[in-house]
């Protein structure tokens, strides 16, 4: 049975923990301070610490920076809404995960549900580190430039987490593909993905979309629908091109990333909803805050981990393994044996690809129809 150790100066907090921890399974042995934590550590290897980032005698995070490397423990941040950024710094240290006060109940209990599966998700990744030093792939996702690796480093830690993700970076460097490998690396992966493009839907159909409507709730709505939040329960919402929501429908987010609750349209009944948000954007999303395209509040709660995608001009040697993979792919599908001569390769290396990969991809389709070079 795994052993959690709950750290908290609150005694009404931890008593609190303590009983609901307890009633999901686990062992539980508690601690007021960083003194009575280290004392509990070496009495009984905690398989989970649950630690707050305020303790009397100093910070949670020095429990975490204590662990032996060599022991499998995964550690949990408990912090304050003021202190979030400190949370995120934790998770790129490698801390599984954070709770922000006051604590949700709910969200407790889903990560909890990760506990007894997390070791199943690091070998998954070790995994795919050693495929990206054979073969320079990462999952769905090819390059090993340093830009790359670093890319991947910063996935591997936020991607076990609840944490919500903002992707940045121009278009056609592969928002989409970073999220759906952050879904499969996280155990939300039983459950659906669903990508939604904040620009492609019409202003008058987008919180129909997003929220679901009931019957007769507007002209044309002959039957219920349920929105792409019903439909991604337990799984992870992508919100592509995010600064091209509707300012007020930006507001009803907010709210439904806050509570965890959402309407649909025609009804007063909320609905609960257990969805991640991984959302995208081509813009730099502080001017689009000055702007007036993108609300500020909603802006810090998406940006809890940044993730910059490089463009494809930054990348070296991988426009090269892109567009061999590419071209090996249209051989299996055509039974042709087409190479890419020296030149070619040169023509590729010089090119700026201000389209990123997705132009890459074209002159690609391209240059196998007719090779007559760039």
């Amino acid at each position: 049975m795994p052993h959690v150790l709950i750290v908290d100066d609150e005694p009404n907090t931890l008593a609190a923990l303590a009983e609901i921890i307890s009633a999901e399974g686990f062992t539980v042995g508690t601690a007021q301070d960083l003194r009575q934590a280290k004392i509990q550590m070496v009495r009984q290897t905690p398989d989970v610490i649950l630690a707050d980032l305020k303790l009397p005698d100093g910070n949670g995070m020095e429990l975490f920076e204590a662990l032996d490397p060599k022991v499998a423990v995964e550690f949990i941040l408990i912090t304050g809404h003021a202190s979030v950024e400190s949370a995120v710094d934790a998770l790129r240290l490698g801390a599984a995960d954070y709770l922000v006060k006051p604590i949700n109940m709910q969200r407790l209990k889903t990560v909890l549900d990760r506990i007894p599966r997390a070791g199943d998700l690091k070998a998954e990744i070790s995994s795919l580190r050693g495929e990206l030093r054979r073969f320079g792939r990462f999952g769905r996702m090819l390059g090993g430039s340093p830009v790359m690796q670093n890319l991947y480093d910063q996935m591997n830690k936020v991607a076990p987490t609840e944490a919500t993700v903002l992707l940045v970076g121009e278009s056609g460097t592969g928002k989409e593909l970073v999220a759906q490998t952050l879904h499969e690396l996280s155990l939300r992966r039983k459950h659906p993905f669903l990508p939604v493009n904040c620009g492609a839907i019409s202003p008058n159909l987008i919180e129909s979309e997003m929220f679901g409507h009931e019957r007769g709730s507007f002209t044309g709505a002959d039957r219920q629908h349920k929105g792409y939040f019903e439909r991604a329960h337990g799984g992870t919402l992508f919100l592509d091109e995010i600064t091209e929501m509707p300012i007020e429908l930006q507001v009803k987010l907010l709210r439904v990333l806050e509570t965890g609750m959402f309407m649909r349209v025609g009804v007063n009944r909320e609905i609960e909803t257990d969805v991640r948000i991984v959302a995208a954007t081509n813009r730099n999303p502080e001017k689009a805050v000055a702007e007036g395209k993108l609300r500020e509040d909603l802006y810090h709660r998406l940006n809890v981990f940044p993730l910059y995608l490089p463009p494809l001009r930054e990348r070296g040697k991988d426009v090269e393994l892109i567009a061999q993979s590419l071209l090996e792919q249209m051989n299996a599908e055509h039974k042709t044996d087409k190479v890419m001569d020296p030149d070619f390769v040169s023509g590729l290396m010089r090119h700026s690809w201000p389209g990123n990969v997705r132009e890459l991809k074209n002159y690609m389709q391209r240059a196998y129809i007719m090779p007559t070079g760039r």
